[in-house]
């Protein structure tokens, strides 16, 4: 296949010594539709070296590994939990894995619908994160290195010798639009939906998600440095359910559910204003994760993509009363973001008011964060070693 020829052609290492030296131009996603609008693809390339991209929104296959330390007798743990919520203990003697969507062990769930789901895994990364001691327990069965079977202690995030927030599933490239069309409320991971079609809700920042700004993964892959949770963290790959094999449009945007990031990065320094522990009825517990990425504009089609508006975003209108439970592949109708930021869509001929799960607010603060962080010098660009699957 021959390689494409641009007019504008930057490298990772010359944007990078522009930012040392304090001369990188770097616009949020958001400034970067006006620039691209007004000067075209091509100029905007020349004038512009980063676009800066953010999204707030539940992120329910997030978690963390953490090691808890030797205790003394020395433990091997079976069994772990937090705050009494419990994390997976089979990886190592005082390793663990602790799910978001984990809850607490005596949760009375659905058993008395709708379940609320006060306090679960997204809840302990958040109070870990703001400094709160969280109770641990632990248990084993014993062995001759490591005798002791219960083991027990309040601890805060200084107190483990590592933690890192590590998340299989973030940053969805684009997502349904949720609505119910049967005779009753339900319940769902995109929030309450009325009977009869009365609501919809969305999730995606649109023209700030970082994927919508670099559709086909061309700068966005294994080692990119990224904001993650008010700290530093990287991709580790593609995300699980990854799926880029979807329709697309002219600007190469997705029209439905496609590309998934795994993410990950030191605990300590993250912000519980960045990871929030949600309560969602009827569903379960999840967390809100706050992620930016920065967009080298390395020629004039990455220009154009970062140039792209909610009016050029679409997503699919899907019944979560039967259809998304049942697989069936149907939709009722194709809105762009710009229609649903208006509060109201139309579907079968109704007017239906809209809400998001994804704060706009806070992923323009993200992506102004990142922005100044790149303007002090303070986060510098890194080249990914593998480029995410893009079919």
């Amino acid at each position: 296949m021959t390689e494409k020829k641009f007019k504008v052609e930057k490298t990772y290492e010359e944007i990078n010594a522009r930012i040392k030296a304090g001369e990188a131009v770097v616009v949020t996603a958001e400034e970067m539709v006006g620039i691209v609008k007004e000067h075209g693809a091509e100029e905007a390339a020349r004038k512009v070296d980063v676009v800066t991209t953010g999204t707030f929104s539940p992120m329910c296959s997030s978690g963390a590994i953490i090691n808890f330390g030797h205790s003394n007798p020395t433990i091997k743990a079976s069994r772990v939990w937090f705050n009494n919520v419990m994390a997976y203990a089979g990886l190592a003697a005082v390793d663990v894995y602790f799910g978001a969507a984990e809850v607490a062990e005596d949760d009375p769930l659905n058993k008395v619908f709708t379940g609320s789901f006060r306090y679960g895994g997204g809840h302990v990364i958040e109070d870990l994160v703001a400094g709160k001691k969280v109770k641990m327990r632990a248990i084993g069965y014993g062995t001759d290195c490591y005798p002791a079977t219960e083991f027990e202690k309040e601890v805060t995030l200084a107190d483990l010798p590592y933690a890192m927030l590590l998340n299989p599933r973030n940053c969805y490239q684009n997502y349904n639009c949720a609505i119910n069309l049967s005779d009753k409320t339900i319940y769902t991971y995109m929030g309450t939906l009325l009977p009869k079609g009365k609501n919809a809700n969305y999730c995606s920042a649109g023209e700030l998600s970082p994927l919508f700004n670099d559709p086909l993964y061309k700068t966005i892959g294994m080692g990119t440095r990224i904001f993650l949770g008010g700290g530093i963290g990287y991709v580790s790959w593609q995300g699980t359910q990854h799926n880029p094999a979807v329709p697309r449009l002219d600007n190469d945007t997705p029209k439905k559910p496609a590309g998934t990031l795994m993410l990950q990065g030191d605990m300590k320094q993250m912000s519980d204003k960045w990871l929030k522990g949600i309560s969602m009825q009827g569903y379960g517990t999840t967390l809100a994760v706050g992620v930016g990425i920065p967009i080298p504009i390395l020629n004039e089609e990455m220009a154009a993509y970062t140039g792209v508006s909610n009016d050029d975003l679409v997503t699919q209108v899907v019944d979560y009363s039967y259809d998304y439970s049942h697989q069936v592949a149907r939709n009722y109708g194709e809105v762009s973001y710009a229609q649903l930021n208006t509060g109201e869509i139309e579907v079968n001929g109704q007017k239906v008011r809209t809400a998001p799960l994804s704060s706009i607010v806070k992923a323009r603060e993200i992506a102004r964060i990142l922005k100044e962080w790149i303007e002090k010098g303070d986060f510098l660009l890194a080249k990914p070693v593998h480029q995410i699957p893009d079919k």
